[in-house]
């Protein structure tokens, strides 16, 4: 893969079973993502965003073309190593939190680095105050999920996502259950991260602000790229 390539996709397509026919979802893709994008799959409900997403984040497999995530072959990478590269060098926010009720801020932020070898109890902490610094919620450490609003909880899923410092953000409609105050603020977060630390993102969504954020803009309609193209904040 080219330096500074960080995901390379050809011919790409991706079909499910439907009633004893077959629906494609991805008809063929052909994308790059570089270190440092801020970029955004858009369009509508159906187009195959999440559908693609998923694959690059190695959640899902396609059914034909070539995928290349961080140097790995998706097709032919094994279960084992799947998991490994999701855990070590990609983020995932999605639009519903996923925090864990029963663990504070802290604990949250903290799980991805407690199935990760090599991460000392001082290591984590350092760690998770860093990431918690970040997105402003230093003062939250002790709190759990319920005692959050919906924008501290995404900010808290950000932190989460960030803690390992991962290569490739994957954000999947981040600011779908925000209003537009937090929504705003969770968007100058990952583009503070973006432009402070390097961070790429990824994201899959319908959501005007959020497409007023991206360097990047690629429209996919029926499973087809229909235009890739600067982005606002280029």
């Amino acid at each position: 893969m080219e330096n500074g390539t960080l995901v390379k996709t050809k011919g790409l397509t991706k079909s499910y079973p439907i009633g004893g026919e077959h629906f494609l979802a991805l008809k063929g893709v052909d994308l790059e993502i570089n270190k440092g994008d801020f970029t955004g799959l858009v369009g509508p409900s159906g187009s195959g965003k999440t559908t693609l997403l998923n694959i690059l984040g190695v959640l899902d497999n396609p059914t034909d073309g070539e995928v290349e995530v961080l140097g790995e072959d998706v097709k032919k990478i094994k279960a084992v190593a799947a998991a490994r590269l999701r855990s070590k060098m990609l983020g995932f926010i999605f639009q519903t939190y996923n925090l864990l009720p029963v663990y504070t801020v802290f604990e949250n932020v903290e799980f991805p680095l407690l199935i990760l070898n090599g991460w000392s109890a001082a290591k984590r902490k350092e760690a998770v105050m860093q990431a918690l610094e970040w997105v402003g919620l230093t003062d939250k450490v002790k709190n759990r999920p319920a005692q959050l609003s919906g924008g501290e909880s995404q900010r808290v899923a950000v932190a989460r996502a960030m803690v390992k410092k991962p290569q490739l953000i994957l954000a999947d409609e981040p600011t779908a259950n925000l209003d537009a105050e937090n929504s705003l603020n969770i968007l100058e977060t990952m583009q503070s991260l973006n432009k402070d630390l390097g961070t790429t993102f990824l994201f899959a969504t319908h959501d005007e602000k959020v497409i007023g954020f991206l360097k990047r803009k690629v429209t996919l309609i029926d499973g087809l790229i229909a235009a890739d193209e600067a982005g606002a904040a280029a």
